[in-house]
């Protein structure tokens, strides 16, 4: 049984006719087994996260730390350009 209609190229179905709808579900043991891989990646992906902030600060200050050297003369960087 069809239960959208279509009108000018609109396809539509009703909220009642939606609400209708059976909603299937994995088994139990799979939905928990889903959302522990879910869970799993999450955490993987959260330390991957913080391990790339981390590299990120630490590049940061060595460029900050860099430049100050440069500046203060104390890293001479006159040939640098040269052999780039």
């Amino acid at each position: 049984m069809t239960r959208s209609k279509q009108s000018t190229n609109l396809a539509s179905i009703s909220s009642t006719n939606l609400m209708e709808l059976p909603v299937i579900l994995p088994p139990e043991n799979e939905q928990d087994s889903i959302l522990a891989f879910i869970a799993d990646q999450t955490a993987r992906f959260d330390s991957l996260t913080t391990e790339a902030q981390r590299a990120i600060d630490l590049l940061q200050e060595r460029r900050t730390a860099l430049i100050s050297a440069a500046v203060t003369g104390q890293v001479d960087v006159r040939g640098v350009a040269k052999r780039l």
